[in-house]
């Protein structure tokens, strides 16, 4: 009986084709995500809900789909053909050329590819998630469930046919062809136009009549040819030319007492052949009609069964030698070594056949893992191991058909009884393992189909797999991402490498090594193999050299092992959009990147974006950091970034992408802060930017945007450093002023004011250098650097005013007037706070007009004139009032609260610094928070609450302040003065002699007032 081959791989290169309706006609599908995680809102017509069944499909007559009970509609007779295209490759990838060839062709109309996109996207919302999937340029139907193809259904029924009347049960080898026969319904492919569906019901008809034959032939063996003469009449009659048909025919005939009538079909067909054909019957047909001629008495009875099959027992141990010095993976091994013991059935009754998929970057270790495993796992398998390197990751991989063959000869079957096709050769495997206990490992898979036909069928028996992609879709495997080593490991595997002696006195120069090595074993075993081999060199000269990233990939290669060509033969896989993806986003510093960030990278819908990320995953070359989040292993980036430079052409796109990227930053940290500070017109005077940002409708969602963002936001600012995208990026930087004002990334963003300052100047751009500068000023007066800050606002004004730069002019004034503040110089700080409000006026620019007008406050406060302060400060709450609760309303609240304080109405103040306290809160800036608890402190100190102040005097301690260590110095001061009101003597002095020391790091002149209070006078 003959199996169904596999349907041939169709290629050639893609052309557009033109959709049965325009697909501008089409409502767009929700935005899908991968496969694992799509969103019920992408689901079209069951969108909302889980399915209540699994889905179903036949292509054994019409095309058409259940789930469950209930059939789904497959569309039009174009969309039909698609899927069943996608269904006939049994999980495999089509590409869209090859769907354009199946559905029209060698003419495809105009816009074919966007019909095939039409086509799949109308499908996907009526299936379940993750069965229609895209990748790799193309589409796969993955993740159905065992039967849901009536097809495999049929495939598997044949196969168990062929075990059985292989086994002699000729009954029950006949009851299963009947049911795989009862899976036709009709035509194969009903209604589905195309070249592709005509040749699949060519070939799908063929294989019934084929079984149809195997059936009849197993019913006249078991004595049934009095039923089978009219059946077989029927369908000699159908097909008149098919001469076995005719053959079981004349037998059956014989059979039943009707000699005449089985020579008479001898007659009829050698007339129809001569007539139709001119050719006479085949030997065996003549040979039948002797046969009745001669009243042959071995036709009477049916022929003695087959003789057994022709294998022997053999016990293959192929496994490959495992690693002398294999290091780590501990959990890993126990994990795997406990599922291959429980299949085998060690300890137990043993269980299902346990398949465990291994996945990873190219040089984590699968192979070496897998084998070393394998080998502790050997005795558990007594009937041999068997291994078969797959060369997924190379340009031609083994096929499923050529492996099998192996297998089966090295389980002892000769060749003469190894079949032909993929189908057969599987089933023979499968049979011929039955009962044994056999270790499979599949190594360096290219993908499941491949994987599929070379898995054991029956419990006792296990396999392992490794591959670069995850098997998703490998139904039942237990999936395990391997990833790089733990720091510890790969400085054990260095050292056993290496030797003891030379790691131990330089340890660090060792860390350094495996660092820059990623953690990778491939990697680090090719640079301790180098080391090794040049007695001369020191472990910091093999650090040196991988410190320069441009080299590092060079120097990562020892004979013929290379970290780079690893990695080339993922890309030389990748099709093209995805090798574009791969290098560009390789471009972008950060330790990840969002999705959002990626398609303004690539230019893309996020849709399309996420298809394409999704893909790159499953390939090991880009990693999901969280759901939506993305990033490449450090040595992965490097070789990303050199194919960029190699490959993407023009080269002027490595810039346009980080360009694109650097926009897409500016324009929604932009809109972040228009959302935390409606009204306020700074981002009218930043850059310009051509691509969009994201837009948010409320605060939350800006801020939780700004702070998850925060390390790839500062890192392209950084990157920006040595390009044309410098006033761009100085301006994210001061748009994404929330970032040190909250006191979050605080240092990373001073450091990456720092490099911009530089840069700019290095760069002689007067304006970027102005606004740099006026960035970190406002840096130095968070953190308390007085003096820092006063130098670089000088700058930053002169640099300023140069330019005529009225908005950098009019911040730079209220900094150097909030300056003069913490320098007590508070006469000399109502000019600058004067002209910022002048500035900010004539630039309309309501918001920090009325900041200004409270930082005035605080100086009328300063030189005593409380009414004007209170009066400012009044004025100040009422324009941003205006503007909702802002953050500058709560600094509103805190000036005003100040000055009531100072003008003795406590109550008052306590309510300001109450509310003002609530929207720092609400707004996540920590350090205003910390700042308004110590105010509210003084409050109730000035109130004889001494408790109440000490009880919010820590809380500002717990969250920091505004103003650094300064500011740190009186809240001690603060707080030891009420634990003193508490006579808590000893926690007072404590909290004083600390203050007494950051006034004297800091010069501030309210050391004095720390010495005072501990003097024994004060104390008494």
């Amino acid at each position: 009986m003959d199996g169904v081959p596999r349907v041939p791989e169709q290629r050639r290169p893609g052309s557009p084709a033109e959709p049965e309706k325009s697909p501008e006609t089409e409502k767009s599908p929700g935005r899908r995500q991968s496969p694992d995680r799509e969103s019920s809102s992408a689901r079209g017509t069951s969108a909302g809900r889980e399915p209540s069944a699994a889905l179903r499909f036949g292509v054994l007559g019409p095309v058409r789909a259940w789930r469950g009970d209930e059939p789904l509609a497959t569309g039009s007779p174009q969309q039909r053909a698609l899927l069943a295209a996608l269904l006939l490759r049994e999980g495999r990838t089509a590409t869209a050329a090859e769907l354009i060839d199946a559905l029209w062709g060698e003419d495809p109309p105009s816009q074919a590819l966007a019909a095939v996109r039409t086509y799949a996207s109308r499908l996907r919302k009526v299936l379940d998630t993750g069965v229609l999937v895209s990748e790799s340029g193309g589409y796969a139907v993955r993740g159905l469930g065992e039967g849901a193809l009536d097809l495999t259904a049929a495939q598997d029924l044949a196969a168990e046919a062929e075990r059985a009347r292989g086994a002699g049960d000729l009954c029950r080898a006949r009851d299963v062809l009947r049911r795989a026969l009862a899976l036709w319904d009709g035509e194969v492919l009903a209604g589905v136009p195309g070249p592709y569906a005509e040749a699949q019901r060519v070939r799908l008809e063929e294989w019934r009549l084929q079984l149809l034959e195997a059936r009849l032939d197993m019913d006249l063996e078991q004595g049934c040819h009095a039923e089978a003469v009219s059946e077989l009449t029927a369908l000699t009659a159908a097909h008149p030319l098919r001469e076995r048909l005719r053959e079981l025919l004349m037998l059956a005939l014989y059979r039943s007492g009707r000699q005449a009538e089985a020579l008479a079909v001898y007659a009829d067909t050698r007339r129809l052949l001569a007539d139709e054909l001119g050719v006479d019957p085949r030997p065996g047909l003549q040979e039948l009609q002797q046969r009745i001629l001669r009243a042959d008495p071995g036709l009477a009875e049916p022929p003695a069964p087959a003789a057994e099959s022709t294998v022997a027992r053999f016990r293959p141990a192929q496994l490959p030698a495992t690693v002398p010095d294999f290091t780590g993976r501990a959990s890993l091994v126990r994990e795997l070594s406990d599922v291959l013991a429980a299949a085998s059935g060690a300890g137990s009754a043993g269980r299902v056949m346990a398949v465990s998929a291994l996945a990873g970057i190219g040089g984590v270790g699968k192979t070496t893992l897998a084998v070393h495993v394998a080998h502790q796992a050997r005795a558990a398998f007594p009937d041999g191991q068997l291994y078969v390197d797959l060369q997924g990751a190379g340009a031609r991989p083994a096929e499923p058909e050529t492996v099998l063959g192996s297998f089966l000869r090295a389980l002892g079957t000769a060749d003469s009884a190894i079949p032909e096709s993929l189908e057969d050769r599987a089933a023979l495997y499968r049979s011929v393992l039955d009962g044994r206990r056999v270790l499979v490992l599949l190594d360096n898979a290219r993908d499941a189909a491949q994987v599929r036909p070379l898995l054991p069928g029956t419990d006792g028996c296990a396999a392992l797999v490794t591959a670069r992609v995850r098997m998703v879709d490998l139904a039942g495997a237990q999936l395990v991402d391997l990833d790089v080593m733990s720091p510890d490991e790969a400085l054990a595997l260095f050292t056993r490498i290496v030797g003891e002696e030379r790691v131990a006195s330089e340890r660090k120069a060792a860390l350094d090594v495996v660092g820059a090595c990623g953690f990778l074993p491939l990697a680090i075993r090719i640079a301790a193999s180098r080391l090794a081999a040049r007695r001369t060199w020191t472990v910091s000269v093999l650090a040196a050299k991988l410190a320069d990233e441009r080299r590092r990939l060079d120097e990562l290669q020892a004979g013929d092992l290379a970290v780079k060509a690893t990695f080339e033969l993922g890309y030389g896989q990748l099709e093209p959009a995805q090798a574009r993806a791969f290098r560009l986003l390789g471009l972008a510093d950060g330790p990840d990147i969002s999705l959002a960030a990626a398609a303004a990278v690539l230019d893309l819908p996020v849709e399309d974006t996420e298809d394409l990320l999704e893909s790159l995953v499953d390939t090991s070359l880009l990693e999901s950091a969280a759901p939506g989040r993305y990033r490449f292993h450090d040595l992965v980036r490097l070789y990303a970034r050199a194919c960029a430079e190699r490959d993407e052409h023009p080269p002027s796109e490595r810039g346009a992408a980080l360009s694109r990227l650097l926009d897409f930053y500016l324009a929604t940290a932009a809109g972040v802060y228009a959302i935390e500070r409606p009204g306020d017109r700074l981002v009218d005077g930043l850059e310009p930017t051509d691509h969009p940002g994201l837009t948010f409708t409320e605060g939350s969602a800006a801020l939780d945007w700004l702070y998850s963002e925060a390390a790839p936001l500062l890192a392209c600012v950084r990157q920006a450093a040595e390009s044309d995208r410098l006033r761009r990026a100085v301006d994210l930087l001061w748009a994404a002023k929330d970032l040190t004002e909250s006191g979050a990334n605080s240092h990373q963003y001073e450091t990456t004011a720092r490099s911009m300052c530089e840069a700019t100047r290095t760069a002689g751009d007067t304006l970027a250098e102005g606004r740099a500068r006026t960035v970190l000023t406002d840096v130095l007066l968070v953190s308390g650097r007085i003096s820092q800050a006063e130098e670089e606002s000088r700058l930053a004004m002169r640099l300023a005013e140069s330019v005529r730069d009225a908005v950098a002019v009019s911040w730079v004034a209220n900094s150097l007037g909030l300056i003069c503040l913490h320098q007590g110089r508070h006469g000399d700080s109502k000019p600058f706070f004067e002209r910022a409000i002048e500035g900010f006026r004539a630039l309309c620019n309501r918001p920090p007009e009325a900041t200004a007008l409270c930082n005035l406050s605080r100086a009328h406060l300063g030189v005593g004139d409380v009414v004007q302060a209170v009066d400012f400060a009044r004025r100040g709450l009422a324009a941003h009032a205006e503007f909702g609760r802002t953050v500058r309303l709560a600094n509103s609240h805190y000036a005003l609260g100040i000055a009531l304080n100072r003008a003795g109405r406590h109550t008052e103040a306590l309510g300001h610094f109450s509310e003002a306290l609530t929207i720092f809160t609400a707004h996540r800036q920590r350090l205003w928070e910390g700042t308004t608890n110590f105010r509210i402190a003084e409050v109730h100190l000035a109130a004889q609450r001494p408790s109440q102040a000490a009880q919010h005097a820590e809380q500002a301690l717990a969250l920091g302040c505004i103003g650094g260590d300064r500011m740190l110095g009186n809240v001690l001061t603060l707080l030891g003065r009420a634990l003193a009101d508490l006579e808590q003597t000893d926690r007072a002095r404590a909290c004083w002699n600390k203050a007494l020391r950051l006034y004297e790091q800091e010069g501030a002149e309210e050391a004095s007032e720390a010495r005072a209070l501990l003097t024994p006078a004060s104390a008494a």
